[in-house]
């Protein structure tokens, strides 16, 4: 830190405004044309709008606020603080809810050296988070508390153009690196759909019971848990965007229990497993024999010798397949895929030797799009690694 730098609190140089929320049974309150800020809308650098919009009257009538132009928004309760404390500067007068709390700056501190600030202490501040079973607190005297070291302002303009720049460019780079990466997964998914587009217009089309020995489900019994033994995975272990299976957080069940399942309710090497439950559609490959059972949220579908592993995996991932599971899904908070309707899809019966040449092409394109992505995931890791440096060297004094 400079010498010509201060330190001072936040209350020193922000005035700490709260929020609330107007009466849902007052209905004209919600006909105005102000935003009214909760965390769902604490997306960007800046707001100037939100979802919910409330009147004057609303303000005058509840516990919120007007927040003025050029205040630093701070998300202080909600689950969300488990990893991140969204902030934001306010683009526009505006209110907010009491799970957030606006900063407004004095004349001694800039508003954007103000936000860049605290985005600068976020680990601070996140180890300074009350954690509750769902939501998640940071307590405001805590905030009010906290130390920050102050330039002139004319040091604070130069750090905070220095800082805008810098940060512009990382943004760009990082949207095309999130762009490419989509491209990557969008390449692989189009040449997927004509893959198999093609196999239901040339192919006979028959049942998927008609291509597995077994489709079943876990077992519907809640299961004895142990300290040790066979692990039991949910449908959240089941990692949507890798389809893979992470072990990390399961329970374990007794050996005695696991031995006790049917042969076709343990999972063996070349079964898919296919979520049907809530994020119903996922299929995971079973690439080696490991133990562990499942609960009934989750599908288990075993080929026939004829039918290739891989080729059934990539069967249940094709949007044809995921179109038929969508139509037919019952329930509404909680969509389910029956048994019924599982065995029931539709699909092409092809070749052995056609299912082979699908798979290597599948294969490598997989392949191409993991390598691309961990590519472009790296450079994306990179980024927010120099952004957290930046910001470093800017409250320290070394810009």
């Amino acid at each position: 830190m400079k010498n010509e730098w201060q330190t001072r609190t936040l209350d020193d140089v922000c005035e700490f405004v709260g929020g609330g929320t107007p009466s849902k049974a007052v209905d004209r309150y919600w006909r105005g044309d102000i935003p009214w800020v909760s965390p769902k809308d604490m997306k960007f650098d800046t707001v100037s709008d939100s979802i919910d919009h409330i009147s004057k009257e609303a303000i005058d009538g509840s516990a919120t606020s007007l927040i003025p132009k050029n205040a630093v928004l701070m998300v202080v309760r909600s689950g969300i603080l488990a990893r991140t404390i969204p902030i934001a500067t306010t683009g526009r007068p505006l209110a907010i809810n009491q799970d957030l709390k606006a900063l407004c700056p004095s004349r001694e501190i800039e508003t954007r050296f103000l936000y860049h600030l605290l985005s600068s202490k976020m680990d601070l501040l996140l180890s300074m988070v009350s954690r509750g079973a769902t939501v998640h607190r940071l307590v405001t005297d805590q905030i009010r508390a906290l130390e920050v070291a102050l330039p002139p302002l004319p040091e604070q303009n130069r750090i905070v153009g220095i800082l805008d720049e810098a940060f512009a460019g990382i943004a760009t780079a990082k949207a095309n690196a999130e762009m490419n990466l989509q491209n990557a997964r969008a390449l692989f998914e189009s040449y997927l759909q004509s893959v198999f587009a093609r196999a239901w217009r040339t192919s006979e089309l028959v049942t998927l019971s008609d291509l597995a020995s077994d489709i079943t489900d876990g077992d519907h019994m809640p299961p004895p848990k142990s300290a040790t033994g066979v692990p039991f995975i949910t449908i959240g272990n089941i990692v949507k965007e890798t389809r893979d299976i992470d072990f990390t957080n399961t329970f374990t069940v007794p050996h005695a229990y696991f031995k006790a399942l049917k042969p076709y309710k343990k999972p063996k090497k070349g079964d898919v497993l296919y979520t049907v439950t809530g994020s119903f559609g996922i299929p995971v490959i079973l690439r080696a024999n490991l133990e562990f059972c499942f609960q009934r949220h989750i599908g288990l579908v075993r080929p026939k010798p004829e039918t290739n592993s891989s080729w059934l995996y990539y069967l249940l991932l094709s949007p044809q397949v995921f179109k038929q599971a969508n139509d037919g899904a019952t329930g509404t908070a909680q969509r389910t895929v029956s048994l019924k309707l599982l065995r029931s899809y539709e699909v092409p019966r092809v070749s052995s030797e056609q299912q082979q040449a699908v798979v290597a092409k599948l294969d490598a394109l997989s392949a191409e799009t993991q390598r691309l992505a961990s590519a472009y995931e790296r450079k994306l890791a990179a980024l927010e690694a120099l952004k957290k440096s930046l910001l470093h060297q800017a409250f320290t004094g070394q810009l």
